[in-house]
């Protein structure tokens, strides 16, 4: 069954985020000062409150719908991983595209909590879209995301002006599979593309000793369902396997800071039509979220 594309619409559906009418409204929504100091240090903020119970239920129930290819159509999604885990005992559903697809999942852009934190933490930037994520970590079976920097596959794109928005739907623990972080790490600059559900620890062998030093220092960052973590596009992270007895499901937010290029003459994602060599993106794929206060 076909069923609509969202991203022809550039504003929410169904109305799951209310928007700030005025602006003393967003204040409820700015990121402290020590908040955007302490993301500028170590390349990633945690603890981001994003959702309510409510829309929490409708983006799992969403979520359920999407990892089930016998229960939606998928035709819409960039990629579509029932299984992206390189490891036969471990299962890793990692899929882009789900906000042309679901209601919630669309309407999450438009989340006041999540574009204001992003423009901040970009600089005080408009926010413009740049694709999404689902990932599933079944029980007692979850496989793992391996260390790497977000950056090393959107090169596609410059110049560098991102940031990722992680958002759990479970509690997050070590157990299940958190993320991990190696702080200050986005000082680094770009390392090597690693494949992204292979080797855990696949992108040491390409470290100096004194990111080896670092690399031994990493954190385990747990959140409570509803939370999100953001951080910059270069800062290292990983999850490992899910071992516990529930799953650990998340969604993700990739964005940019307004004015970002293609630096491609090849489509920058499948199914999108191209955007030339040092053109803006912009467009029905590539919309601005926000645009300041």
């Amino acid at each position: 069954m076909q069923v609509r594309d969202l991203s022809e619409v550039h504003e929410q559906v169904a109305n799951l985020f209310p928007w700030p009418e005025k602006a003393a409204d967003w204040d409820q929504y700015r990121l402290s000062k020590d908040q955007i100091e302490f993301f500028n240090e170590n390349g990633y903020l945690p603890g981001i409150k994003l959702l309510n119970d409510e829309q929490l239920e409708i983006l799992r129930s969403e979520l359920f719908q999407l990892v089930d290819p016998a229960l939606h159509d998928n035709s819409l999604f960039y990629e579509y991983n029932s299984n992206e885990s390189t490891d036969p005992q471990t299962i890793l559903f990692h899929a882009l595209g789900e906000w042309r697809i679901t209601e919630g999942l669309h309407d999450v852009l438009w989340n006041p909590a999540f574009v204001m934190a992003a423009s901040q933490l970009l600089g005080d930037k408009p926010v413009r879209f740049w694709h999404d994520q689902i990932f599933y970590k079944p029980a007692k079976k979850g496989g793992v995301v391996a260390w790497h920097q977000d950056y090393s596959y959107w090169t596609r794109t410059k110049p560098v002006a991102h940031i990722t928005c992680w958002c759990s739907l479970d509690d997050a623990t070590e157990e299940n599979g958190c993320l991990q972080y190696i702080p200050g790490s986005q000082r680094w600059g770009l390392l090597p593309k690693t494949h992204l559900a292979g080797d855990l620890h696949g992108i040491r062998e390409f470290l100096t000793e004194e990111q080896q030093q670092q690399f031994d220092k990493a954190k385990a960052v747990p959140v409570k369902a509803g939370e999100a973590i953001f951080h910059h596009s270069l800062t290292m992270h990983c999850s490992g396997e899910n071992r516990s007895t529930r799953p650990r499901r998340a969604f993700v937010i990739n964005a940019f800071a307004d004015g970002v290029i293609s630096d491609s003459d090849e489509p920058l994602l499948q199914g999108v039509p191209v955007v030339p060599k040092g053109n803006r993106m912009e467009g029905q794929f590539f919309p601005l979220l926000f645009k300041g206060i």
